[in-house]
This record gives C-alpha cells, structure tokens and sequence, in this order.
C-alpha cells in the first residue's frame, strides 16, 4: 500500500498503561520502517485529540479505555477507520462475566465460574478447589491470584477484588496452556505457553526469559483443527474484528476450554499474537500492515 499518516494511540489511563506504551513503540517503528508517516498520542489526557492529517489510528491501548469499547466508540463518532474489534464486541470481549454467558449461550466449552460481587463473597459451593479468581474488568492478568484450598480463598479474594470492581472465581483447569492468535477470520499456528515458575501471571508475562513459548504447540493435527475451530468459534461470539487472541486450556485428556477472548492483545517482544504470525510466515512489519489494511477495509 501506499504510504499514509497513521496515528498510533497507547498508554492510556489504566492498569496496562506500561505495556501499551512498549506495544505502542514497537508499531511506531514498523510502521516508520513500512514508509508511514506516523504520530503518537497518549489519551492518558482526556482532552487528547488527533492529528488532522490521521488517516486511520492504530489502537496499541490495552486494558480499560481500549479495550472496554470507549476509545472505539469515539473514533466511530469521529469517523475515523481504526484497527480492531469495534465498540460492542469490545465491550462484550473486556467484560469476563458477559463473555462467558456468551460462550455457554453458543455452547462454547469454558471453565465453571461464578460471580463474586464483594471481597467477603463465599466460595461457590458448585467449584471445587482449586480455583482462579480475576478482576472482571482487567486484562494482561492483571489481578489474577490463585486459591488452592479454602485457607486460601480470603487473602485470594481480597487481593483480586483490590482492582476494583467484581472478581470472577473459574474452575481451575490442569493442563496445558495455550492461546490461539486471529488474523482476519484465520486461525494462527497454537502457541504454548510454559512458564519456568509459578503461573502465567504479569510477571511472568511481560519479564523476558520468564516463560518457554512452543508455537506451534506440540498438538496432533485433529486436535489443533479442534482447538482453531473452537477459537474462531468464541471469537465470532463475541463479535471480533480484525485481529485478536483466544486463550484456553487444555486438561490431561486434551479438552480445550476457553478462558478468554483479548481484542486488542500485545505487540511488545514477549507478545503471544507475533509469534503466532511469526510462526504463520508474517513478520512483525507486515503484521502491523496488515491490520492497517484491515481497518481501512473495513472503513
């Protein structure tokens, strides 16, 4: 394509702000490298406004603001093309409770859950230790604890529910974990994620070295077309565009479950979806292109 002044959005007021600034470089520089013209802007200002010369944004924002569906609604009032999924299916996607209603509503497997409203909540007596307690509203395992008996479920809660808002509680799920990257309607090569200690939380997720990525996964080819059909299937529930990521697990028996849907997933150097592309022959700068492309299709 020809070269066109793309606005790149990242930072942001929430949680993941550091993260995005980092996914934010990186497209500044692929896009730069492609020929573009491009800015950068940080709405972690309310009262940011875009370049007049923008011809289409590049969402790098993650966690509340970009990816609850409120910066892509603006841009929809503005009428400006942007990258990613649009403002209801981010929305849907960012809120974990509605997302997997809307997975067992299209009998899409997922972990057995409850909704915690407050820190003082009981455990659920229809989930079984060990379990999973997140923040409904919040990404990049933000928040994420781990209960592994009812001694711990307390201090589990508190610290989840510290984020603010309610908490859900998940069947926890032994296995292997797994995320499956979307570009434009394709699933990407399975990429597995082992972390060297504990679990796949912030830490480890964005320290280099924490963690062994296999993509694409040791899995059999039926049980990889399963996986990919499934996540496209999830993926469509929640109305995604563009690009996106699925994340499951896989028990013992090789059962995946999905656990959730990211509309806007990192583009820094430990990111999941790269390496997805990567591993399918697209390198980061075409990548990057691509979703531009995509945004202006769509316009």
């Amino acid at each position: 394509m020809e070269p066109i002044h793309i606005t790149v959005l990242a930072g942001g007021p929430g949680a993941e702000r550091e993260v995005s600034l980092r996914s934010g470089a990186a497209v500044v520089r692929a896009l730069q490298a492609l020929g573009h013209s491009v800015s950068q802007q940080d709405p972690a200002d309310q009262d940011w406004a875009l370049p007049a010369q923008t011809e289409v944004v590049f969402l790098a924002l993650h966690g509340e603001y970009g990816e609850d569906g409120t910066v892509q609604r603006l841009l929809e009032g503005q009428r400006v093309p942007y990258t990613g999924t649009g403002p209801s299916g981010s929305a849907l996607a960012w809120d974990k409770a509605a997302s997997k209603t809307v997975f067992e509503q299209h009998e899409i497997s997922t972990p057995r859950w409850a909704l915690l409203e407050s820190a003082d909540a009981a455990v659920p007596v229809d989930i079984p230790p060990p379990w999973v307690l997140k923040p409904t509203l919040q990404g990049s395992s933000v928040g994420l604890q781990m209960a592994d008996a009812p001694e711990d479920w307390s201090m589990a809660l508190v610290a989840s529910a510290r984020q603010g808002g309610a908490v859900l509680c998940e069947e926890r799920i032994s296995g292997r974990e797994i995320t499956v990257g979307i570009l434009d309607g394709v699933a990407l090569p399975i990429v597995e994620i082992e972390p060297k200690a504990g679990h796949y939380d912030y830490e480890n997720k964005y320290t280099v070295g924490a963690t062994e990525y296999h993509c694409p996964a040791q899995l059999n080819a039926s049980v990889t077309a399963h996986i990919s059909e499934l996540s496209l299937r999830a993926w469509r529930a929640v109305e995604g565009r563009h690009f996106g990521r699925v994340d499951l697990m896989l028990d013992t028996d090789l059962k995946p479950f999905v656990l959730e849907v990211n509309t806007l997933p990192g583009l820094t150097e430990t990111s999941l979806l790269p390496k997805a592309a990567a591993a399918a022959g697209i390198p980061f700068d075409q990548l990057c292109q691509r979703m531009v492309e995509l945004a202006l299709k769509q316009n």
